[in-house]
């Protein structure tokens, strides 16, 4: 969502009325009476603008043009996750409590991770199908469900509770929502736990360690490669 000022009509009211006035009671006959009609417009229009300065209204971003991949279910992820970030970006300008704000912030880059991960690795679509279609959606429901009740004017015991339990929720959710991300590079990390283990062994066989060398700098060489 993008925020733009909408400018109020009174400053264009106003030159119309002085207008109306002076074409109704003063002489037009001659340039110089044009010349003031002109300053006194142009000041008139200065002075509401500065006083009536319109108002500040949220504008829809425009729809991206998708082009599809070839797989449909990796077009509807896509589709997915940029309904998603827009709700996210929307949510975020109408919730004003800066904790949730902080953790939506949070929800949408790991769920941009999330997708631009599987958008990479199609294989692990499975992996995110209850994600997509109740994790997420879900997370969603209860932000606008927030968002509305955040803007009661009058909050009673019902609107205060419900918005106590999602806030607390929402520590939950981001946890579940990491743990989501870190689950997609199981494999990742398997492997290169046995290509540790391999270069290990081998450079202990062909003896090109110490006797006793501490091979965890090993480790930590091939960890940073993997990522």
């Amino acid at each position: 969502m993008a925020r733009i000022r909408k400018k109020s009509v009174v400053p264009v009211y106003t030159v119309a009325a002085i207008w109306i006035f002076w074409a109704s009671c003063m002489p037009m006959y001659k340039l110089s009476h044009f010349i003031w009609l002109a300053v006194w417009s142009f000041l008139a229009y200065k002075v509401t603008g500065f006083f009536w300065r319109g108002k500040w209204v949220e504008v829809a971003d425009p729809e991206p043009v998708l082009e599809s991949t070839g797989n449909p279910e990796l077009d509807e992820l896509i589709q997915q996750e940029h309904a998603a970030i827009r709700e996210m970006r929307a949510l975020n300008v109408r919730i004003h409590d800066k904790k949730i704000s902080n953790q939506i912030d949070r929800l949408e880059q790991l769920s941009d991770s999330i997708f631009s991960h599987v958008r990479k690795n199609p294989g692990k679509l499975p992996q995110i199908r209850k994600f997509m279609s109740y994790y997420l959606p879900t997370t969603l429901k209860l932000l606008n469900t927030y968002a509305d009740l955040a803007e009661q004017a009058v909050k009673g015991q019902n609107i205060t509770a419900t918005m106590n339990k999602i806030e607390s929720m929402m520590d939950t959710i981001v946890v579940a929502f990491e743990k989501q991300l870190d689950g997609l590079f199981g494999a990742e990390a398997l492997d290169i736990s046995t290509d540790i283990t391999v270069l290990e062994n081998m450079l202990h066989r062909e003896g090109l360690t110490s006797e006793g060398q501490n091979t965890q700098d090993i480790r930590q060489f091939m960890q940073q490669g993997a990522k």
